[in-house]
């Protein structure tokens, strides 16, 4: 029976759905990438880099609402807006937090903070609306994106590292040895990452249907492959399997598997596993140390390669691999929208090498938008506040920037440098381990 508060327009198990994948992204973030980036970073930079997650959602949520959303989706007026806002801020949240992992362990928190509010206005909004709105160039162009692969991977990707060019690295020390202080809460965040990409690709469809469900067993069977080949790998090459190193094959999984989850058959999505667990480990493992610009740059997280390299590939092969019938079910009964493989198959060639095309200069957009939009932002930001922290601050971590520290290891909330241990007055010269734990604190 309709209501006022349960209109007859009003598809409640679709609505229903697109807020239960909401609170699934949104989880991916807060907490999963504040506990994922408090884990990973060295020790004195755990609060710092778990805050800057924290009051990017938060800042993102304000400007979204604000004027975000109206930015990137001119139609706001149209049924289920409340829940569209809420399903979209949660992406535009994680982009921004994604962005902060290449510049983890040395930007200024008062930078990070215009930071965000600009970079969201001034190039996420553009992207999104390029690509998702129905009056965006590359959506009437034709180009393929799921879920995000370009509007939030890609544009992660590349505005990270084009920021921590313009920031500037971390201390000599830091780039030599950045031990993750907490591997155990790394993997705890890395699985609120994993299983909220459920309704971050189940939720694209907005609607509780077909291609919801494919979405969402793809995303997993991509995710799963790419994380056993990185593992693989590690091992033939390394010796040993990371732990480490396999978040970073879940991820890159989940990344290339974003423009396509809806799109593409079984088979497709595992092939693309494959691939995902290869190339960008290449990428981060052999070409990042034998290019130059590459090693110039400190992308603490390696994002660049995580999600700019892995969602550039999955646009890629989503041009390749999109399946003619699945593509209906997600855009309508349009034959522009079909995969290189299908189309040649289907005697349509040049339909394939257009929807290529396309997906080329998508990733074309993304990348140039990036750079630009990115590098005018940081210089802006940096005529205001400094964008790195002082070499003092640097030396300190989280207690020259926030006054507080992530672990007490010591009685009643003391630290170690608090406690009589950590006092030059009482150093215990004695003991052979000082110097080992002077050095990991």
């Amino acid at each position: 029976m309709a209501t006022e508060a349960a209109p007859e327009w009003l598809e409640k198990g679709d609505n229903a759905w697109q807020l239960a994948a909401a609170a699934l992204v949104g989880l991916q973030s807060v907490p999963g990438l504040v506990i994922l980036y408090g884990g990973i970073v060295k020790k004195k930079w755990a609060v710092n880099s778990a805050f800057m997650a924290l009051y990017a959602f938060a800042a993102t949520m304000v400007c979204w609402c604000l004027w975000g959303f109206r930015m990137a989706s001119p139609a706001h007026t149209r049924p289920r807006a409340a829940t569209l806002l809420f399903f979209q801020f949660v992406f535009a949240a994680i982009t921004l937090i994604l962005v902060a992992g290449s510049l983890l362990g040395r930007m200024n928190f008062k930078a990070w903070m215009l930071f965000v509010p600009l970079w969201l206005t001034f190039s996420y909004t553009v992207g999104a609306f390029s690509v998702w709105s129905p009056n965006g160039f590359l959506f009437k162009a034709g180009v393929m994106d799921f879920a995000g692969g370009f509007v939030i991977h890609l544009s992660s990707g590349v505005a990270g590292f084009t920021a921590a060019f313009w920031v500037g690295p971390r201390t000599a020390k830091d780039r030599e040895a950045f031990p993750p202080n907490n591997i155990l809460l790394t993997l705890a965040g890395a699985g609120l990452l994993w299983m909220g990409w459920t309704g971050f690709n189940g939720g694209a469809p907005y609607a509780a249907n077909i291609d919801a469900s494919v979405a969402v067993v793809n995303t997993h069977l991509c995710t799963a492959t790419s994380l056993l080949v990185w593992l693989i790998l590690d091992s033939f090459v390394f010796g040993r399997p990371s732990a480490v190193g396999a978040v970073n094959g879940m991820i890159t999984g989940l990344v290339c598997i974003t423009p396509a989850a809806g799109l593409v058959q079984g088979w497709a999505a595992m092939l693309m596993g494959l691939l995902s667990g290869s190339v960008p480990w290449f990428t981060m493992m052999v070409l990042h140390k034998r290019c130059r610009i590459l090693k110039h740059v400190d992308d603490t997280l390696a994002i660049l390669h995580t999600h700019g390299v892995a969602g550039s590939l999955g646009g890629i092969l989503t041009g390749i691999l999109a399946e003619p019938r699945l593509c209906r079910l997600f855009f309508g009964d349009d034959p522009r929208y079909v995969g290189l493989a299908y189309a040649i198959r289907g005697g349509r060639a040049h339909a394939g090498l257009r929807q290529m095309a396309v997906q080329l200069a998508g990733i074309a957009f993304i990348l140039a938008l990036n750079v630009a939009v990115t590098s005018v932002v940081c210089l802006l930001v940096g005529v205001l506040v400094p964008l790195r922290l002082s070499d003092e601050q640097l030396e300190a971590g989280d207690d020259a920037i926030h006054g507080e520290d992530a672990y007490a290891v010591w009685g009643d909330g003391e630290t170690y440098e608090q406690s009589v241990h950590g006092s030059r007055r009482y150093q215990m010269t004695a003991n052979p381990m000082s110097s080992k734990v002077d050095d990991i604190i």
